[in-house]
């Protein structure tokens, strides 16, 4: 007999809705406690933050996260990864760079300040390799595998295509990329240390660091702005 208000096969679709909706909540859910691990861990560092402290912040029990990732320094460790895989994009900016040696330069340390300096994720994230690294050194190499080593990189190409083609003379800033990017880690530890007791404007200072440096390449080459 069939119920009222409702079509033959209403209550079979509703069931199958709600099989996929708790299948999709499921494959979801390692990602959504390494999120919540992420601000845990940031607030609290490492020694301080409980397993349960971030299943309270996603209203499910502590035994959930065991499930997945069965002691702290499992969950520590692919949080890390996971949140450093997330905020670093490097590879598709460098490649849309476009213009002279000089303005790809530029342009590239402006795109490495926003990725780095200018994100918080990422800030936090050097904080904990700084305090943790220590006790987790391979938080440092993925740190630098995916911010510092494919700015530097690209950097060290863009300087050695401006030599060769006559764009730069090569000087002790030219032959020291890193010296380059610099700024962008004075700012980024700034922010760490003080926060908003002391503001800095991270991107002036950034700029007025790449001006600096670059004006002084291309002077030498009869080329300055």
């Amino acid at each position: 007999m069939r119920s009222a208000g409702y079509p033959n096969n209403s209550r079979p679709m509703e069931r199958v809705e709600k099989r996929t909706s708790r299948a999709e909540r499921k494959a979801r859910r390692p990602q959504e406690i390494l999120e919540a691990a992420f601000e845990e861990f940031s607030a609290k560092g490492f020694a301080a933050t409980r397993v349960e402290d971030v299943a309270a912040r996603l209203g499910i029990t502590k035994g959930t996260i065991y499930f997945y990732f069965p002691i702290k320094e499992v969950l520590f460790r692919e949080m890390f990864r996971h949140a450093s895989t997330s905020s670093a994009d490097m590879s598709t900016a460098i490649g849309s760079l476009r213009g002279s040696c000089a303005d790809r330069i530029r342009d590239l340390l402006l795109i490495a300040y926003e990725n780095t300096a200018n994100n918080r994720k990422t800030r936090e994230l050097l904080r904990l390799s700084i305090a943790e690294g220590t006790r987790f050194p391979e938080m440092v190499d993925c740190l630098h595998e995916q911010f510092i080593a494919p700015t530097l990189a690209a950097l060290t190409a863009l300087v050695e295509q401006g030599v060769t083609s006559g764009e730069f003379i090569l000087d002790a800033a030219v032959d020291m990329p890193d010296v380059l990017a610099s700024s962008i880690f004075q700012v980024a530890l700034w922010r760490l240390m003080f926060a908003d007791q002391k503001p800095i404007d991270g991107r002036a200072l950034t700029e007025a660091h790449i001006d600096l440096v670059m004006k002084g390449a291309l002077q030498h080459s009869g080329r300055a702005a």
